[in-house]
């Protein structure tokens, strides 16, 4: 090929052309980077985007959305499924189809999940100003509002000319490939300049491969981490979800079995571990088992691998309780590994747990056998509470919210995956759930947004087209954004949806009980004459919404209903709604309450009795706060 070579192509065909030819390959695995494209077309990407994607054939797959956030969602769902390998492009029109991505966005970097983001601009040119859905800046004329999305993209560029694409385009690839910085990549792209004709170097549409690289461990860090393992007396691991991302499972269960450190996981990383790995403790910080976060509080050795240490990880920094308490981080980001006056091991999470192990199991390391009988019987006696909670004793009673799960428990095999994000829903999966595999366990809980579950399940099904996929829903997240049923019915994708019905925001209003905030417009209920939504519960038939919407319906009412609706949707071969109404949690078959703190300001000064003994309750949670230097 000549180097001169050129092909005349319009911007956005160009950046069309450029995805397709795009791959990441680690592990001697190759694939491709950009496998499809989601859009919904307004006037700002219709006659450029739209008409690449048109040009394009088959080579650019192209999903139909019903909602840009939802979009967004759904790609974050596949590249989750994916292991980060393999991500999907979201186009918008400008205006409200623009800043629509801003939350999915801030998802996806939360989660460091890679998604490419390519919404409409206004015209670089300037022609007609405003043009229509224009926000006009009086002291910038280069503002739009798609720099809502800088602050939540972890890359943006705005292509103002035709060549600015080819810095800017592999910029975002670099972005999107790279572990320690992947994340919303934005490409903000003027109308007119999508349209616009140029002539490409050939080069540019040259296949290309981003390796996704396993950076090992420095030696020094290694040495001085083996050393610090073996001084320890009580360590524990806290597995997050780089380990999940690394592809470290099988590292980490040797590791572990090697070693016997107990693991406790975050909600990222729960799955890293299967729930009957001897070295398994279950989730840690607020929503953690009894077993995790009594080890946590005495442990003297704390070994995050993967983990960024959010608040509900180190419940508000009150957990990790042993005065002598030391931390040695494991993770790819060097921002992260610094936590809480860690030693570091800036590494990949598989690379530096193999090599954390050859050093130690050629030092015939182990943990003393009194602790691993501590910790192991401590499991079992923990079981036996998840056994209790799951379990409905009267099959024709209304189930508990844990009863749900306890039936799917029984259900469900390795090959399953259940989504969820929000509500009261999350901290039951990472006290009770028995993961049984990676993937299994899919709680976003980085951004825990409501109106995540639904598309990402059309997304982890895209990206696993053999595996059942469970979207779990309150009734509050199937409100804020189910209009995606309508795409997995036109895709024909055989997601199982399981609404549970408790009229209102149950994790909040919780919340709001025990900060004093007496549930205050948690419930979804008529007004009552005083004022306050405490009427009787609004006749919404969320059922009847799902099979308007193209979804098959199984209304479920006493536990034998649920356990034959839930094996029936398993089986289906279309698009499947279980709806339930359930009971609230009591003490007897409910969850176990938080194991562990979590900071929520409580009113200094109040009037209302609520509210002045809560706040009693939160100056002594307080006055547990550590902070690790």
């Amino acid at each position: 090929m000549s180097a001169s070579a050129t092909r005349r192509l319009t911007t956005a065909q160009a950046l069309v052309t450029f995805l397709t030819r795009q791959y990441t390959e680690r592990d001697g695995r190759r694939q491709r980077l950009i496998s499809a494209t989601w859009g919904i077309f307004g006037h700002g990407n219709v006659a450029g985007i739209g008409q690449a994607l048109v040009e394009s054939g088959r080579s650019m797959p192209y999903f139909q959305g019903r909602n840009e956030q939802a979009m967004v969602h759904a790609a974050v769902g596949y590249a989750r499924q994916s292991d980060r390998l393999s991500a999907h492009a979201v186009t918008t029109s400008i205006g409200p189809g623009a800043t629509n991505l801003v939350t999915g966005a801030a998802l996806a970097t939360v989660n460091h999940l890679p998604v490419l983001l390519l919404p409409g601009d206004i015209f670089a040119t300037r022609p007609a100003d405003p043009v229509l859905q224009q926000i006009e800046v009086p002291y910038a004329g280069d503002v739009s509002v798609n720099d809502c999305l800088r602050p939540v993209s972890r890359y943006f560029d705005r292509i103002t000319r035709p060549e600015a694409l080819i810095p800017a385009a592999l910029q975002a690839m670099r972005t999107l490939a790279d572990p320690a910085e992947t994340g919303a990549v934005t490409l903000a792209l003027p109308q007119d300049v999508q349209a616009q004709a140029h002539d490409w170097p050939e080069e540019f549409f040259a296949e290309r491969v981003w390796y996704v690289r396993r950076p090992a461990p420095d030696p020094y860090e290694l040495q001085r981490a083996v050393r610090t393992v073996r001084g320890a007396r009580r360590p524990l691991i806290v597995a997050g979800g780089g380990v999940r991302h690394s592809g470290a499972g099988e590292a980490l269960a040797a590791f572990a079995a090697a070693t016997r450190i107990p693991v406790a996981s975050t909600q990222a990383g729960k799955g890293s571990l299967r729930h009957d790995h001897p070295a398994d403790v279950g989730g840690i910080g607020h929503t953690g088992t009894a077993t995790a976060d009594a080890l946590a509080r005495d442990a003297d050795l704390v070994i995050g691998v993967g983990t960024r240490y959010s608040d509900f990880t180190t419940a508000s920094a009150t957990l990790f309780q042993n005065p002598a308490v030391r931390f040695l981080n494991v993770n790819i980001t060097g921002f992260d590994a610094h936590k809480l006056g860690a030693l570091t091991l800036v590494a990949d999470a598989r690379t530096a747990l193999k090599a954390l192990d050859a050093e130690l199991g050629a030092r015939h390391h182990r943990v003393d056998p009194a602790y691993e009988t501590e910790y192991t019987e401590a499991k079992k006696e923990w079981e036996r509470r998840v056994t209790a909670a799951f379990t409905a004793d009267d099959p024709h009673a209304s189930p508990t919210q844990a009863q749900v799960l306890g039936l799917l428990d029984a259900l469900v095999t390795e090959d399953d995956v259940l989504i969820n994000a929000a509500g009261s829903l999350p901290g039951d999966l990472h006290k009770l759930w028995r993961a049984r595999s990676p993937h299994q366990y899919h709680v976003e809980y980085g951004y825990s947004c409501m109106g995540y579950e639904i598309p990402a399940a059309i997304g982890v099904r895209l990206a696993a087209p053999d595996r059942p996929v469970w979207a779990l829903v309150g009734d509050g997240t199937y409100l804020m954004n189910p209009t995606e049923i309508v795409t997995a019915v036109q895709q024909e994708l055989p997601v199982k949806l399981v609404v549970l019905q408790n009229h209102g925001y149950a994790s909040i209003g919780g919340l709001s009980e025990t900060v004093g905030a007496e549930r205050f417009g948690t419930a979804y209920r008529h007004r009552a004459t005083d004022g306050t939504f405490t009427g009787s519960p609004l006749p919404v038939d969320l059922a009847a919404n799902a099979g308007s919407l193209g979804m098959r319906v199984l209304r479920a009412r006493t536990v034998r209903d649920l356990r034959e609706a839930l094996a029936e949707a398993r089986a289906s071969d279309v698009p499947t709604c279980v709806y339930v109404e359930t009971e609230t949690a009591d003490t007897v078959s409910g969850p176990p309450p938080a194991q562990a703190w979590w900071d929520v300001p409580v009113a200094e000064t109040a009037t209302r009795p609520s509210a002045v003994k809560a706040r009693e309750t939160y100056d002594r949670n307080a006055a547990d706060r550590r902070h690790h230097l």
